[in-house]
């Protein structure tokens, strides 16, 4: 299993949004969230994408992603590798993610920042948790592997 390359890929970062069919809070169990967590880090590993930041929403997820396939292909993989194992690993029955996404190219470091806060926020807004960092499917706690920031997106000087 090759690991994803580093640093500057010539690819595009993305702001992804995806909802659960009819915005059903299916990531309200222990093992669904576990499992699409997985599955996010799996697909990471095998190199196509980079991944920034994530949250897992009950109904939605959020990520900020370097692609290294088509924006669509790595979408699939998560999608369609999460409802996979959930059929196969957890018994899961029915449709469980919309047919489309939302996905927003990152211009610039001020975007990206934008998104991270907004990504790190978005379980306190909801009133999942009371401060960032307290919840369990967020890049913002901690002990998740991300990437780093792409080098386009490197502040040019140290007080950016």
């Amino acid at each position: 299993m090759a690991a994803p390359p580093r640093g500057n890929t010539g690819h595009s970062v993305y702001f992804i949004t995806a909802s659960t069919f009819q915005k059903r809070s299916l990531f309200q169990s222990e093992r669904m969230a576990q499992l699409f967590i997985e599955v996010l880090q799996h697909y990471r590993r095998q190199g196509k994408y980079l991944l920034h930041e994530f949250v897992l929403m009950p109904d939605h997820f959020h990520v900020l992603i370097t692609p290294t396939i088509t924006l669509e292909r790595a979408l699939q993989l998560i999608k369609g590798g999460f409802s996979f194992r959930a059929t196969k690993e957890l018994g899961f029955g029915g449709e469980i993610w919309q047919t489309s996404f939302y996905d927003r190219r990152v211009g610039d470091i001020k975007e990206y920042r934008a998104f991270r806060e907004y990504i790190h926020r978005n379980p306190v807004k909801r009133g999942l948790v009371g401060e960032l960092g307290d919840y369990a499917y967020s890049s913002a706690g901690r002990g998740f592997v991300l990437d780093g920031l792409p080098q386009r997106l490197k502040p040019v000087s140290m007080s950016a």
